[in-house]
């Protein structure tokens, strides 16, 4: 198969406003870090001050969205965005995003960058995320409750290809995460709160996060108008307030911008959405309102 076509930024916005897009700022960077962390540590002392049903169930939302936002902070690292020096970008990144959701870099960013290159094409290596749909809305119900359950998480962490990879490659895998975790567990355990890792950090991490996760990779890439357009093969979501609280933070929801325009940093992709809707590109572009829409889009009535 033929690699799509790739988009041609100059072609759509002018030099200027590339480079007012494309600037880098590390304080921003580093303010994106902290908020997302201040909001976990937030959630936690709700739930702290006030135990009950509703605030472990608000709680584990709001983290496991964090949870998903450091992933998001990760995914800009990977394109060097999140900090201007090279070694700063990744090492924040690792120790104070991909680590401690048990995730990590150098692989991620060369998957990532194959996913950019091929998007949606035969070498894609996300592409089994978008070709099973559309599915049964019976299905995707299913993997929800699999999800909130855990069931999901489960699944995942036994088919961890690192299991089978032998001892060095698993505990190299293994040390930073773990490392990490560890730390996590032990400030919380200072605090007098050692329950709160597992309540809110593997809990949230178990359940919500799968969730988001799963509805984010649905909306990126399935059901797609034209897989070769750049400006069809990738949706934006016009989320609403509360879902960049509960599923989409950090300006994920704007992934067709992300892809025309991967030099720049997420905090300006509402900004390039903004140019390309006064250019008149609208009409040519895979939006939808909410991700509410995105699931009826990709699900069927069967």
């Amino acid at each position: 198969m033929a690699e799509p076509t790739p988009a041609i930024a100059g072609d759509l916005l002018t030099l200027p406003e590339i480079q007012s897009l494309r600037r880098i700022s590390s304080p921003r960077g580093a303010t994106l870090v902290l908020h997302a962390w201040a909001t976990i540590a937030g959630a936690m002392i709700l739930y702290a001050l006030w135990p009950s049903p509703l605030t472990l169930i608000l709680a584990v939302a709001i983290i496991g969205a964090r949870q998903l936002g450091l992933m998001v902070l990760v995914h800009e690292a990977v394109h060097w965005r999140l900090f201007e020096r090279a070694r700063v970008n990744d090492r924040v990144a690792r120790w104070f995003c991909a680590h401690p959701v048990w995730g990590e870099l150098p692989a991620y960013r060369r998957r990532h960058h194959l996913h950019h290159r091929y998007t949606l094409g035969a070498e894609d290596p996300d592409l089994a995320l978008a070709t099973p749909f559309p599915i049964p809305r019976g299905v995707f119900w299913a993997n929800v409750v699999r999800d909130l359950t855990g069931i999901t998480a489960c699944a995942r962490v036994l088919r961890w290809p690192a299991w089978r990879a032998g001892v060095g490659v698993l505990w190299r895998a293994l040390r930073g995460p773990v490392a990490a975790n560890a730390v996590l567990l032990g400030v919380l355990t200072a605090l007098g709160h050692w329950e709160l890792y597992l309540l809110l950090w593997l809990l949230p991490l178990a359940t919500w996060y799968q969730l988001a996760a799963r509805i984010r990779d649905a909306a990126e890439h399935a059901m797609v108008s034209d897989g070769s357009d750049p400006l069809r093969n990738t949706r934006t979501v016009t989320a609403s307030l509360l879902e960049r609280v509960f599923l989409a933070p950090y300006w994920v929801s704007y992934h067709l911008e992300h892809h025309l325009f991967v030099f720049v940093p997420c905090w300006s992709l509402r900004r390039a959405h903004a140019l390309l809707l006064a250019k008149g590109y609208r009409a040519r572009m895979e939006v939808a309102p909410s991700y509410v829409e995105v699931i009826r889009r990709v699900t069927s009535a069967r």
